[in-house]
């Protein structure tokens, strides 16, 4: 961790703000051996390809298709046409491993396309100069609300987002944490954390009014002297000092912060610091101009008094719409998004009826209470932030640029998509974080092609193009309005789909602008996995309806965004049953050729330099395979719910990962099935020695080494025991309900003790209760006569 040597101490700059809440702090993770040591994040550009990388990513995409195709004819074909007395058996398996191969081969070949795609983007991309950015946002008036989701996280997680998010340079930032707990928890525990969760909003905000009034105030200092005539040359020293101030606190806030793991210390290093070090190069190149006995001009120098003043310049709050019985009570994150989002730009009034509290909107001149009045501010952009992801500097400036320029004006999401934080003390947090990396990469290609898709961990919105995929729907007397689809646990990938329908462009920016969390255990993984593989199935028929409405409207189609776009969505269920098959299933040898080796060569090759890129391991592409096969269950469960739900029309209910410094306990059969993969496949070697089936046995040899390595490495022995000793404890045995303690009889209702108003406003909550009862039940009360 890197901090200037020229640190002030808190009270020579009104002090920093203060660390964590007493309490929060929590030891460090234990290193394991294997880890990552590196904790240098990488750079925020990425590095011009060569013209050697880019041909050789073209002969990569050549090769895999070449090999594809010399397999089929010189292996498929020739065994069917040599052999015309083969049975059906041979028939069946030559087809069904052929659609496998070629399955495989293709996610392979949309790999090689999408990165080929990356590296001439970052070939051509040039960064916008600081002054342009200066100009562009002088005179600027439009906002931008950000929006952190957050449901039983960390409070120092939360703390780190909103502070990442705070010291984005806007001119009109306001940033709201939607808390998505009980607002009303009975446990002391869970309220005192509720409690320093929503007192983060005003901590942050209270800890920069001291550099933000500095700021401020040379700012209006700089005004009124230029308006005496004062010259551009007699006003820098002050501009320099307001600077070193600014930077002499960032640096002091720094100082103070607790490190107690990798994140923390890229929290201090590389936003705290990271921009204490921007502001003091503009301190270096001010001082140059005054020891020069030049300097930019007046216009020039407003402009870098503005960028201070909006460093330190955000408004916090938070927003809680479980209090309101007018808001969806669905339990996931698109709906806590939705809830606010429909509420911006109207007043509201706090209205109790009964014992619901809801919102209404205030008619035009109706007056109300102040104490009563929930005013909720619109702007023109929205940044949905994941509570446990950190921004660098200048993302919403440079972003927001990027949607501003004339030829980006139908784009309605930019993001970059994020990367892992480094020095990841477990072994699977760093194969995680290394497949993240990997994916970031990859989305950026997805650009080239018109293919993106909205990564929810991060980004930047217009809120015009959500309000054109606007549906509004009544539930329980109540107007509801849905942005961001809920209908799956993937809700960034459909909302993708429905920007397109109406038009709208995605892009990623090519750059690394934000960090987020990598699960640090297998238990927290399985949950965010399963995530993942749920949902795409479900929401290809929506992008083939697209595709229909766009040829309708003559609108351009790419083969590539339609190949791409397909293989995001439904790779993860072919590959999974294709590996399920080729592990399972025992293909005649005379299906083998080492053109199968050749077509996944440039694959695995091109992988391995991207990993070294990274920062990682060539050596990575093997470990990332054992780390797939160990999460095989995970994935196949994540296919199977999608499944289950376009049969029965259920949600799949939307499971929060982990963020939390102890080990999260997996379920038992996810932990169980990798030991299984490793026993069936030392059979399989076995029985392919036996037959002399060599290629079979190879493959079978890998799989079982690399199955073994992954389930120490990132499961481990001990802990998969205690895993599935529990799960199996968890099936034989039911805990039996405890007999409920008789309830005292009510007092009996008087005009005086009875609550009218709930009574009124709510109606008979036990008939409410009954509907949804057996027919028995409902026949007792006379519903449906």
């Amino acid at each position: 961790m890197t901090q200037s040597s020229t640190a002030a101490s808190p009270d020579q700059v009104d002090g920093p703000p203060p660390p964590l809440h007493p309490g929060l702090e929590a030891a460090p993770r234990r290193r394991q051996w294997g880890s990552e040591r590196r904790s240098e994040p990488l750079s925020i550009v990425h590095p011009t390809p060569s013209k050697r990388k880019l041909a050789w990513g073209r002969v990569a995409i050549s090769a895999t298709i070449v090999s594809w195709a010399l397999y089929v004819v010189t292996t498929v074909l020739r065994q069917l046409a040599n052999n015309p007395g083969v049975g059906f058996r041979f028939q069946f398996e030559a087809v069904l491993y052929l659609v496998v191969v070629t399955f495989l081969t293709f996610s392979a070949l949309m790999y090689l396309t999408a990165r080929q795609a990356a590296l001439h983007r970052f070939a051509e991309h040039k960064r916008a100069p600081r002054g342009e950015l200066d100009r562009h946002f002088r005179d600027y008036d439009k906002g931008i609300t950000v929006l952190v989701p957050s449901y039983a996280e960390e409070t120092s997680v939360v703390r780190g987002t909103l502070w990442s998010a705070a010291l984005q340079e806007f001119p009109d930032l306001r940033i709201v944490l939607l808390i998505d707990d009980n607002p009303y928890p009975t446990d002391p525990e869970v309220a005192a954390k509720l409690d320093a969760t929503r007192n983060l909003a005003a901590s942050i905000e209270k800890a920069l009014q001291a550099p933000h009034r500095q700021a401020l105030a040379a700012l209006n200092a700089f005004r009124q002297a230029r308006g005496t005539g004062a010259t551009a040359q007699g006003l820098l020293p002050h501009l320099s000092a307001s600077y070193r101030h600014s930077a002499e606190w960032l640096e002091a806030m720094a100082e103070a912060e607790p490190v107690n793991d990798h994140v923390d210390e890229f929290f201090v290093d590389s936003v705290i610091m990271g921009l204490s070090r921007e502001l003091r190069l503009t301190l270096l190149a001010l001082t140059a101009a005054e020891a020069q006995q030049t300097g930019p001009d007046l216009d020039r120098l407003e402009e870098l008094h503005l960028r201070l003043v909006r460093i330190f310049d955000a408004k916090l709050t938070y927003f809680e719409r479980k209090r309101y019985a007018s808001l969806s009570a669905e339990a996931n994150k698109a709906m806590n998004l939705n809830s606010y989002i429909s509420s911006m730009g109207h007043r509201w009034l706090l209205d109790q009826r009964g014992d619901a509290l809801v919102l209404r909107e205030l008619e035009d001149g109706e007056e109300a209470d102040e104490d009563r009045v929930l005013d909720i501010p619109d702007s023109e952009y929205l940044l949905t932030l994941d509570a446990d992801s950190l921004l660098l500097r200048d993302y919403c400036l440079r972003l927001v640029y990027f949607l501003e320029s004339e030829e980006n004006a139908r784009i309605a999401v930019t993001q970059t998509p994020y990367s892992s934080f480094r020095g990841a003390p477990t072994r699977i947090e760093r194969v995680a974080g290394a497949t993240t990396d990997i994916q970031h990469i990859l989305h950026q290609g997805m650009t080239g092609y018109g293919a993106t898709f909205w990564v929810g961990a991060n980004a930047i919105i217009r809120k015009r193009a959500l309000l054109d995929i606007e549906e509004i729907n009544t539930v329980g007397g109540y107007e509801i309005r849905t942005y961001i689809q809920d209908r799956t646990v993937i809700e960034d990938t459909e909302s993708s789909i429905d920007l397109g329908t109406h038009g709208w462009q995605l892009a990623n920016y090519p750059e690394r602008l934000s960090y987020s969390a990598t699960p640090p255990d297998f238990g927290s993984l399985v949950v965010q996995r399963r995530r993942w593989a749920n949902g795409g199935l479900l929401i290809l028929p929506k992008f083939w309806k697209q595709l229909g409405e766009r040829r309708f409207q003559r609108q351009p189609i790419q083969l590539r965004e339609v190949l791409l776009r397909v293989n995001y969505m439904a790779s993860i269920a072919w590959a999974s049953f294709g590996l399920v098959f080729l592990l399972a299933y025992p293909y005649d040898s005379r299906l083998l050729s080492p053109l199968i080796f050749a077509a996944a060569l440039p694959y695995f090759l091109c992988m391995g330099s991207d990993l070294r890129d990274c920062g990682h391991r060539f050596s990575d592409i093997f470990r990332i395979y054992g780390f797939n096969l160990v999460l095989l269950p995970v994935n196949l469960a994540g296919v199977l719910k999608s499944v289950q739900q376009a049969f029965t029309g259920d949600k799949i209910p939307f499971v929060r990962t982990p963020k939390v410094r102890d080990r999260t306990a997996s379920p038992g059969l996810y932990v169980a099935v990798p030991y299984l993969i490793v026993a069936f496949s030392l059979v399989t070697l076995w029985r392919d020695f036996l037959d002399q089936n060599w290629g079979n046995a190879a493959f079978a040899a890998l799989n079982a080494s690399l199955a073994i390595f992954a389930i120490r490495a990132y499961i481990g022995i001990k802990n998969s025991l205690v895993d599935m000793w529990l799960g199996l404890l968890n099936w034989l045995f039911v805990v039996p309900k405890a007999k409920p303690a008789p309830k005292a009889a009510p007092a009996p209702a008087t005009p005086e003790t009875t609550d009218w108003a709930t009574i009124l406003y709510q109606g008979d909550r036990r008939l409410n209760r009954d509907l949804r009862g057996s027919d028995d039940r409902r026949r007792r009360i006379g519903v449906g006569r």
